[in-house]
Parts: C-alpha cells; structure tokens; sequence
C-alpha cells in the first residue's frame, strides 16, 4: 500500500521543470567531484558520460539536495570488448552526508573511491546488477564503518532485477520524507519506509569494475 500511494503521489506532485544537472558537453565535469582507485577513466562529450573503472569509482554532484527529491538519469552497462567491459555496478549514493563533520559535507573529505570507504556515510544506496551482475540490492548506510545493513526483501537475485548489456536504462532516485525508493524504467525496484529519513544530502555515481555510460542526469524538486 504504501508503495501504490508513493507512487501516485510522486506521480501527480513533480514539479513541472526539472534542474538540468548535467548536459555533459565539452569534457566539462566541474559540476563533479571524481574518487577513484587508480586506472580510472572519466570523460564527458556529446551529451554522454563515459566511466571506465578499473575498479572503485564514485563522482559525487558537488550541489546538497534537499528533500523532497528525484534524481533522474540513463545509463548504460557497455559489453563492447573493452578491458573493464563487465557488465555490473550501476550504483548510486542519494541523500548522503558525513556524520563526522561540520555540516555533514561529503566532498569535506576526499576519499580514495574504494567501496569501504563510504561506510562511514549515512546514506541511501542502490547497486543494481552488483557482485558481477549477480545481485540487486539496496542499503540504509548508518554512518559506521562495517556496517551496512541489508533487508532481506532489498536483496534480489532475480533475473527482472539485473543488467542487460548494451541498453540504456533510466533510473529514479525519491527521496520523499520518510518513503524512500528506487525505480527503473518506470518500474520499482525497492521500497523502504524510513522513520527517520534523511533529507538533505549529496548524490553519487558510483561503479567498480565496469564501464558504464549516463546521460540526461535531473533532479527534480517534489512539491505537495
């Protein structure tokens, strides 16, 4: 039920007008922050963010969000023969902070892209085709290292729920008080009610191992 009741209301109350996050022309990435284990390979042009990860990567949008929100973007898992050409990791942190500083700002510290390094975050996070295009899980990370809880009904193995290669896929991020989920394709993935939510914070790509393309990244103010 309450799945049915986020879903029409995100539906009836976005804001007509997006903000444009990114159009990622020129090899212009300023609007990002890049975190990666060496042998990273970021550029942007003709509308496309191209990753190509040889293992942890995380591009932090360096603007806070504020709640209510959707992120919105497509992407794109390459099978093209590349080196990093795995299918796997079309990940996201949405509504992150650090605890352990003033003002909660994830781009305070630098860290070195390696998964582990996030744990200390509070966060959402979503890795959809994960472990080698294995699992699909989503996380409430609590802000202490080693600990990243996981729901049993957040982790999926089902076919429906992994990557197909080569195909442009567009995910949703809400944020929207204490109702938290993620959509792809127009479809739910997952669902979580949060009594305490997070509602200001950063949003992240993140990938490992894998060459991933996005483009069309928005953000989309909700209203009541």
């Amino acid at each position: 039920m309450i799945a049915v009741m986020l879903a029409a209301f995100v539906a009836a109350t976005a804001a007509p007008a997006s903000r444009l996050a990114d159009e990622f022309k020129a090899n212009d990435l300023s609007r990002w922050r890049i975190e990666a284990e060496p042998g990273a390979h970021v550029t942007a042009k003709d509308g496309v963010l191209d990753i190509e990860a040889a293992d942890g990567v995380t591009l932090w949008y360096r603007h806070a969000l504020t709640g209510p929100v959707a992120i919105e973007y497509d992407v794109m898992a390459v099978r093209a023969g590349g080196p990093y050409d795995a299918v796997s990791d079309v990940n996201a942190f949405w509504m992150a902070h650090d605890p352990h500083v003033p003002g909660g700002s994830v781009l305070a510290r630098r860290r070195n892209g390696a998964f582990a390094a996030y744990d200390d975050l509070r966060t959402y996070y979503v890795g959809i085709g994960g472990n080698r295009n294995t699992t699909t899980r989503m996380r409430r990370y609590v802000g202490q290292p080693g600990v990243r809880p996981l729901l049993p009904e957040h982790d999926r193995r089902d076919a429906a729920a992994m990557l197909v290669p080569n195909r442009w896929t567009h995910i949703r991020l809400i944020a929207w008080g204490q109702d938290i989920a993620v959509e792809r394709d127009s479809q739910r993935l997952f669902t979580l009610h949060d009594p305490t939510p997070y509602r200001r914070g950063w949003f992240g790509l993140r990938t490992t191992r894998s060459h991933l393309r996005v483009r069309n990244v928005r953000i989309k103010q909700l209203v009541r």
